[in-house]
């Protein structure tokens, strides 16, 4: 595990500059460093030594020393694909899974990727043909951000911080992404919140021309559904369960402490179940956390004794959550208005004092249909039984101009889902957006091509979908790694395994959802591997009180009602009528102010001179 970072020019770059670039991203990895610098590439690295922690230093070159890579991630493969290796020939320097990427891609080239089962980024640079390949793992598990100057590529690195340190490149904001962050809680788009950065997409790879720094882009997997009608609870049950303890067994792969987060919900305690399947009666470290006013202490306390875990509680506290906020927005390189993102950082914080990798739960809901919005469509689809003539004359009910209970329902059955759905997180409307934003209105990002490529699906495959090519690498995976890596801590993602993802493509609808209860045949999985009280139990995560916490303080108003940045793009008239009404309690603001919180707070970080 580590941050890389890489610049792509005729001169190469200096090692002043590349050193730069790695300096920022210390906290990824603290342990080690190294770099490579030709005339036409350098490269280099920050390590956080996970495998072979004496000899898997980077970069690392081929046997002839035509091939240089520097890599973020763990292969959790890397054991048996090492033994395949060295029945071909090669001959390895180290013990690393690093080592075995560079080989791999001596024999296969570009598709090394599809024989990897981890969690990756990486750059190759190939000096016989004189090409950059740049790869980014299945899911986006791992960050990867490239600056392009026209229409070529002259610097990659791990986090965009790096890149802002190049001497030619001069920040300027993309009003684009501030836009669709008002709706997403984050910034859905390929270009980040500073012009010209982009992100390199999950499941994708780069070839880019050293000398010239032209590139092509390849998309090289997709998670698409392929329901196995076949599929019954009993089989299904089983089988599954035994994908993810082999999963987790493969995640467990470490030279160093390893630990799990607990939160009290049924995907953590899958996965310290299934780590207690493998190691019986090792010692495990689990970690919670909470607030005085919502936690879930008592239940993961319960998971933890039935587990056999040595367990520690982490209390949130508003004071230092909101003094955080700054290097917390510093540390994300763009705004992501997630609450729990903030409790993940002090509960990351905690638990590298006591272990240097941590299994986590994410990508289950995603992947196996855990979100009650995913049942929506099932609910749609009951209504549709009502007589046409009676249909009718309830659907004219919500031209009225009042709401009542189920109006929302209602409305939203008016629409195609490919216009009501967006994805998990919806904080301002459209018509909200064009309101309080002041500059350019931007049109909604267009889901139609991901739309067009589930439009085979059902609705709520279709939503899996969108989530899992949005929210899930845009919000939930870039909290997972920044928040951990902001204290050198290794998280570990055992639902996001290729082999767990491609048996839960094939799991039909009728085995996700069954009688209002979600993930279903996930929960069925656990049987055996979580304590009962586990199984039916909804989901929570690590909650925060936001609402609570914005109403009984006053301090972060003032902060945001007299800042330029704030009031030059958005109608500050609006965000007081937010602000009075949430705090009287006439309604809950908590998630539309924190929107503003978090831009805020990003600003400060990146323009106000406090660090950048």
């Amino acid at each position: 595990m580590c941050g890389i970072a890489g610049i792509i020019c005729p001169s190469g770059g200096s090692k002043e500059t590349l050193d730069e670039m790695l300096n920022r991203i210390i906290h990824r990895g603290p342990d080690d460093h190294g770099t490579f610098i030709d005339s036409d590439v350098a490269i280099g690295m920050r390590r956080l030594s996970i495998i072979d922690v004496e000899g898997g230093k980077q970069p690392i070159s081929s046997e002839d020393g035509s091939l240089i890579i520097v890599f973020n991630g763990e292969i959790y493969n890397f054991k048996e694909l090492r033994e395949g290796l060295l029945k071909n020939g090669h001959v390895f320097k180290t013990d690393s899974d690093t080592e075995v990427i560079l080989h791999l891609y001596e024999d296969m080239g570009e598709e090394v990727v599809k024989k990897l089962r981890g969690m990756f980024t990486f750059i190759i640079y190939d000096m016989k043909k004189g090409k950059v390949f740049v790869a980014r793992d299945f899911f986006g598990i791992k960050p990867l951000y490239y600056l392009k100057n026209d229409d070529r590529i002259i610097a990659i690195a791990s986090e965009i911080k790096s890149l802002l340190t190049l001497p030619e490149y001069k920040k300027e904001i993309n009003e684009e992404a501030i836009f669709h962050y008002l709706s997403y809680q984050y910034n859905p788009l390929k270009e980040t919140f500073f012009k010209n950065i982009y992100r390199v997409l999950p499941a994708t790879y780069l070839i880019i021309d050293a000398k010239t720094g032209k590139f092509e882009e390849k998309k090289y997997w997709d998670f698409v559904f392929d329901e196995n009608t076949e599929m019954n609870e009993t089989i299904g049950k089983k089988e599954l369960s035994e994908i993810l303890v082999n999963s987790v067994q493969h995640h467990l792969i470490s030279d160093v402490p390893l630990g799990a987060f607990l939160s009290g919900g049924i995907d953590s305690a899958l996965i310290v179940g299934a780590i207690r399947k493998v190691h019986p009666n090792g010692e495990l470290k689990t970690f919670t956390i909470g607030s005085k006013e919502i936690n879930e202490f008592a239940e993961a306390k319960e998971q933890a004794d039935v587990l056999k875990t040595t367990h520690t509680e982490i209390l949130l506290n508003p004071d230092e959550y909101f003094a955080e906020l700054p290097k917390i927005a510093w540390h994300f390189d763009e705004p992501v208005a997630d609450p729990s993102a903030v409790a993940l950082y002090f509960l990351a914080r905690e638990t590298s004092k006591h272990v240097k990798v941590v299994l986590s739960g994410e990508g289950a809901d995603e992947l196996f249909g855990g979100y009650g919005i995913y049942c929506e469509p099932f609910s749609l689809a009951k209504f549709n039984r009502v007589p046409s003539f009676l249909r009718f004359f309830i659907l004219l009910l919500t031209r009225l101009p009042f709401n009542f209970k189920g109006m929302n329902f209602l409305r939203r059955y008016q629409k195609k889902l490919e216009d009501r759905y967006i994805g998990n997180a919806h904080i301002f409307s459209a018509e909200e957006t064009r309101e309080i934003w002041k500059g350019k209105p931007y049109a909604r990002m267009n889901l139609d091509p991901l739309y067009n490529q589930a439009k085979n699906y059902s609705d709520s495959e279709k939503m899996q979908y969108i989530d899992i090519n949005t929210w899930l690498p845009g919000d939930i995976l870039a909290k997972a790694d920044k928040m951990t890596m902001a204290h050198s801590l290794e998280l570990r993602v055992p639902f996001l395994d290729i082999r767990v993802a491609d048996f839960a493509r094939t799991i039909p609808d009728r085995l996700k959802y069954v009688g209002g209860t979600t993930k279903y045949l996930l929960r069925r999985a656990a049987e055996g591997l979580v304590p009962r009280t586990t199984q039916k139990r909804k989901k929570l995560g690590f909650p925060v009180p936001l609402s609570q916490w914005l109403r009984s303080r006053t301090d972060w108003q003032e902060k945001l009602l007299t800042s330029s940045f704030i009031s030059s793009r958005f109608n500050i008239e609006i965000i007081k009528k937010l602000i009075t009404d949430h705090v009287s309690g006439r309604t809950d603001n908590a998630r539309k102010l924190f929107i503003f919180i978090m831009l805020s707070a990003w600003y400060d970080a990146y323009y106000g001179g406090e660090r950048i």
